[in-house]
């Protein structure tokens, strides 16, 4: 059940000449939220994307219902540690008196901030995980290619505090110079290209490699997706692993990974064997012309089981593989834009479980939001979409615990979405930047000439040809 409240302010304001400047003008709000101690329980307009029905249904299934309702019901525990990934920056508490800043008609409690953590901890990881998984997968509306939803994988890496049960499970990264700063862990998933929502994740101790990480992933991926990664996941067994869920793959090897032709194809690429599955390898070379007098030329081997040359042509892979940024951007919002580069809050390890699932969670509801707005917008697409802006906007909403339960008419946009399509991003253009660290640790400029500058560029793709025929081959 909801209820229904009314905020009144006063302030002066002038409409005319005519009007006195101590003249009062009354602004009425209304909003609907939960009764009782459900209240503070919401995450603004992002609700309606994690609504109520779903927290209590994956509360009970994993049994951490409450036994008895009191000031920090189970449901309420769920959306304050969703609200956490709005307000990275901020303690449980100050996260707290930004759920009932919105209530001020109602009665609410002010919890310690002892009672929240006890609260968290008797949640434990279950609802969390079990939200996840739910809330994964494509927006409505994803676009695909030629058929195929594509989607990419990778790897990154987190900071977690530095604690002993931390660092008894993470551990340090290590070099020449031995252990220091904080435990790290790693995260692996899968993301769908364009609206960059998540598939589904996993993650684990830094010392465990992507590829080891990678099968836990498998689960999610169907006949029907193109699943783009990098050189790192170009590993025999692994690529004939992923091959036997039925899904395409597009990978990128070294450049001088020898895969002797079984078959040549006229437009260059041919038939290889590479972990017991045939695919089609592509060598391309990719030159950038920046103006009219640099020029850059990079050498690409992409091995993919897209086997027809007419169906999925040599040079629309070779562009299609640079989708696989989308799963960079995906990591870049997560760390940098909600996160700021802060290490993680909680101070042992199922904590740290129970504040990814939640940071997941809520990055999805958000991108989630984002695809409907852009769905049914002419010229808008997700590419396009701000991701700050509807952070920013969901902070808003929050704060005013507005759109926490739809009117009879549904607006599948919302606020956040009309905030995102009136700032949208101009096209993406063509253009290229070298790899480098762009706000170095040192405040000393770095050995080198480093040419920093964002050019615009034209890009050339020439597909090279078959090496000659062979009947060996390497597995």
């Amino acid at each position: 059940m909801a209820t229904e409240f009314l905020l009144e302010q006063c302030r002066p304001r002038s409409l005319s000449a005519g009007t006195p400047l101590d003249a009062q003008f009354v602004i009425t709000r209304s909003a609907s939220v939960a009764e009782g101690p459900f209240a503070p329980g919401h995450l603004g307009e992002l609700t309606q994307q994690v609504p109520f029905e779903l927290v209590d249904e994956v509360v009970a299934s994993t049994g951490r219902m409450q036994a008895r309702v009191r000031d920090l019901p189970s449901r309420v525990v769920v959306y304050l540690l969703l609200a956490a990934g709005l307000f990275a920056e901020l303690g449980y508490r100050q996260v707290w008196a930004r759920l009932v800043a919105g209530l001020g008609g109602l009665p609410v409690a002010m919890p310690s901030s002892s009672a929240l953590s006890q609260a968290r901890r008797r949640l434990g990881v279950a609802p969390l995980r079990a939200l996840f998984t739910l809330v994964a997968g494509p927006a409505a509306g994803t676009a695909r290619w030629r058929g195929l939803l594509v989607c990419a994988i990778d790897g990154t890496s987190l900071f977690v505090p530095d604690s002993p049960a931390n660092l008894a499970r993470y551990g340090r990264q290590t070099g020449t110079h031995g252990g220091s700063g904080y435990p790290m862990l790693r995260l692996v998933a899968v993301v769908a290209c364009g609206t960059r929502t998540v598939l589904d994740a996993v993650f684990g101790p830094l010392g465990v490699g992507e590829i080891s990480m990678a099968p836990r992933l498998f689960g999610c991926l169907r006949p029907g997706m193109l699943l783009l990664a990098d050189r790192n996941f170009a590993v025999a067994d692994l690529i004939g692993r992923i091959a036997s869920t039925g899904v395409d793959l597009l990978i990128r090897c070294k450049n001088g990974r020898a895969l002797p032709p079984i078959r040549r194809l006229g437009d260059g690429s041919w038939h290889a064997l590479l972990g017991g599955v045939t695919v089609r390898v592509i060598d391309a070379e990719i030159t950038a012309t920046l103006g009219r007098r640099k020029q850059h030329t990079g050498h690409y081997r992409l091995v993919t089981t897209l086997l027809d040359p007419h169906r999925h042509p040599a040079a629309e892979i070779v562009a299609l593989y640079h989708q696989r940024w989308e799963i960079e951007t995906t990591y870049l919002e997560l760390k940098s834009t909600i996160l700021g580069g802060r290490v993680l809050r909680a101070r042992t390890p199922d904590g740290v479980d129970q504040e990814i699932y939640a940071l997941l969670v809520t990055y999805q509801a958000l991108r989630l939001c984002i695809g409907d707005a852009t769905l049914g917008h002419p010229t808008a697409n997700p590419d396009r979409a701000g991701f700050t802006i509807a952070l920013h906007a969901a902070r808003d909403q929050l704060i005013h615990a507005a759109g926490v339960l739809t009117d009879t008419t549904i607006d599948l946009v919302g606020k956040i979405g009309h905030a995102v399509l009136t700032d949208l991003l101009p096209p993406r253009r063509t253009r290229i930047c070298p790899r480098v660290v762009k706000r170095a640790i040192s405040k000393h400029r770095a050995k080198g000439n480093i040419d920093r500058t964002n050019y615009q560029a034209n890009i050339t793709i020439n597909i090279n040809g078959a090496p000659p025929l062979t009947t060996h081959h390497d597995p």
